[in-house]
């Protein structure tokens, strides 16, 4: 690495963060002397009452806050925060009525949308009234199986503003992937696109749909909303179908009412990416939620009253949630569906430049993939207006920071980030104040009591181990869906250590107080008995021009592990001895000897979820001979069948 940074903030700059504003008014309130963002954080974790007290009067939250601010902090679970709070997720969103932007859309280049926060609160008006005589109420459920347009976010609005509880995913995932999350949870109103468009096609859904509504008998009314323009004829052969225009057609607009429920009401029903077994449901409170993106999105993002918030991401994926809540903050949110190549590999970059976009959020292999495609926007667009790149999804590539800041945009804050749907937040993400050291995540989160502890429950520092978090937080599960006495949710984050959260991923401290993430816990690599993460080999194989992409698993083989790579390489680009002792190369001279694989094939495609994520374990199932549980949790299941019975795994 690096002894020199690849950005840093100007004296000036840091000091017109919102971050700073609040490390001042703790110092005031507080009789502190905190100086800056660690000792704001070390101060955030020892005293995790008052630093989200604090926060809900920084950022104005509006509700009730009650007499008590937290009851059982040393108990996880347990530990609850504003017991006595009475607030609405909706409400804190829809602060505003006037004809500025709230909402752009574009659907590759079929179709594009404005919508101002006006027009958003008349359509959440008409969509609240319609599901009030719908019989929704507080508690029950709206799934939705939409695209990331305008509709979703109204949709959304309108279920949390009557304390009902909203679920979504995309409309690419197939009938048992649907039916395997909402028939868990049975909702009332299920709402449903009638197609989407992917790459230049227009795909169309209605043979799928039929058997979903047919196996969600829960689901009383069905409305689908137009995208290809056929939502009349998907309606009418459906069961209790309508289309979205004439559900809302009776209603005029009026002022939108709240219904204020307590702190952790659930808001939002979230899957697990459901690889390994049926997908679990985590339940997630209002107030948590809330927080915890106000949180990220002011101190951690310095987002801004007016700013221009773009996240490429599906419904599918908890950062559709997170973006969602940018409008709480003042923000315009900048909405994509489709593919970000078509109908060019520079759209997305058209769409910040033309959209004057401030925060543009995106994937990691977004980021890789542009690099490989030889993207260049900083010689071909302007992007003046980003004030800030952030990247998530999987570990972001040292060599990915070069790119960004060579090809990109030099002047920005390149942000990477980490958490997951299980906390609908992060744990490690930006600080405004600090530099960008490359291949580093710059902090962990204020409110965060993130460590790294050894496999015997030991912190550790600059050696990799587990991530973990020690005090309670405010965006902690509500629980699981049917799962009342919460077995299933201590099994999943608090057996491996008493009274701590064990998040699952392979993490290691920096020399700078930042965070390198090495993978998932669980497809950690063990040659010999040495833990690998598999991100580590990414890095360094991705920085070849012959491969586009890559996958590492584990082997049992002769009483150890060894470890197997597969290669997606360029169209015709042939994997011979030399291509391998090119790739064991680099891999030996960039990460260890101990990295590099004893097999490396070619393959022609690597499985991913829904949300993009590369599937080490269902390959490792399959390598294996072990059955994948449940392949509809991925985008595209098929290419599994190239990982089965190979005979170069036979020796």
């Amino acid at each position: 690495m690096s002894d020199q940074p690849l950005w840093s903030p100007s004296p000036e700059r840091v000091k017109a963060t919102q971050v700073m504003a609040f490390l001042g008014d703790a110092n005031r309130r507080h009789q502190l002397r905190l100086r800056d963002y660690h000792e704001l954080h070390a101060w955030s974790t020892r005293h995790p009452d008052l630093f989200w007290d604090q926060l809900w009067d920084f950022c104005n939250v509006i509700g009730e806050k009650g007499a008590r601010r937290a009851v059982d902090l040393d108990t996880m679970p347990g530990a609850r925060f504003f017991p006595d709070a009475k607030l609405n997720f909706a409400e804190n969103l829809l602060r505003r009525s006037d004809e500025r932007d709230a909402l752009v859309f574009r659907g590759e280049d079929k179709r594009s949308d404005r919508m101002s926060f006006a027009q958003l609160s008349a359509l959440v008006s008409r969509l609240q009234q319609a599901l009030k005589d719908l019989g929704v109420g507080v508690g029950d459920r709206v799934a939705a199986m939409m695209p990331n347009m305008p509709e979703t976010i109204a949709a959304m609005l309108a279920t949390t503003s009557i304390g009902a509880v909203w679920s979504s995913c995309s409309p690419d995932f197939g009938e048992k992937g649907v039916l395997d999350r909402f028939g868990q949870i049975e909702p009332k109103v299920f709402i449903a696109v009638d197609g989407y468009w992917y790459n230049g096609k227009a795909l169309r859904i209605a043979d799928k749909l039929r058997p979903i509504v047919d196996q969600l008998p829960s689901a009383q009314s069905v409305v689908i909303v137009p995208y290809l323009g056929e939502a009349d004829v998907v309606a009418q052969a459906l069961p209790r179908a309508v289309t979205l225009d004439a559900l809302v057609k009776p209603y005029a607009p009026r002022p939108v009412a709240f219904e204020r429920l307590p702190f952790n009401h659930p808001v939002y029903i979230m899957f697990s990416s459901g690889t390994t077994g049926v997908p679990k449901c985590i339940v997630h409170g209002a107030g948590g939620t809330l927080l915890q993106h106000f949180k990220e999105h002011r101190l951690q993002c310095d987002l801004r009253d007016g700013d221009r918030l773009f996240y490429f991401t599906t419904c599918g994926w908890m950062m559709w949630n997170w973006l969602a809540s940018g409008i709480g903050s003042g923000a315009t949110l900048i909405l994509f569906d489709g593919s970000p190549f078509a109908p060019t590999p520079a759209v997305l970059w058209d769409y910040a430049q033309a959209e004057r976009i401030t925060l543009f959020g995106t994937s990691a292999k977004y980021i890789d993939a542009c690099h490989k495609e030889g993207v260049e926007p900083a010689k071909t667009h302007d992007l003046s207006a980003i004030r800030l790149i952030t990247s998530t999804g999987s570990p972001l590539a040292a060599d990915s920071f070069d790119y960004v800041y060579r090809s990109v945009k030099s002047d920005v804050p390149l942000t990477s980030i980490s958490g997951g749907t299980d906390i609908i937040g992060c744990f490690v993400l930006g600080d405004p104040t600090a530099p960008v050291w490359k291949g580093e995540i710059q902090a962990p989160g204020l409110g965060m009591a993130v460590d790294v502890w050894s496999e015997d429950g030991k912190p550790v520092r600059m050696q990799k181990g587990e991530l973990v978090c020690t005090r309670p937080f405010v965006s902690m599960p509500v629980g699981f869906w049917n799962d009342p006495d919460g077995r299933k949710y201590r099994a999943a984050y608090f057996e491996r250590f008493a009274n701590t959260w064990c998040h699952g991923d392979f993490a290691e401290w920096t020399a700078h107080g930042g965070m390198i993430i090495h993978g998932r816990s669980d497809a950690t690599l063990n040659p010999g008995g040495v833990r690998i993460g598999t991100a580590e080999i990414y890095a360094q194989v991705e920085q070849i021009p012959e491969v586009l992409e890559a996958i590492a698993i584990g082997q049992d083989w002769d009483n150890d592990v060894r470890v197997l790579l597969f290669v997606r390489l360029k169209d015709g680009i042939a994997l011979d001895e030399t291509l391998r002792n090119k790739i064991r190369l680099k891999i030996r001279t960039g990460a260890s000897p101990r990295h590099v694989p004893a097999k490396i094939l070619h393959v022609h495609d690597i499985p991913r979820t829904k949300s993009g994520k590369i599937t080490e374990l269902a390959v490792r199932d399959v390598v294996h001979g072990r059955p994948v549980k449940n392949t509809e949790a991925l985008a595209n299941p098929d290419a599994l069948a190239l990982y089965r019975d190979l005979p170069e795994l036979r020796t």
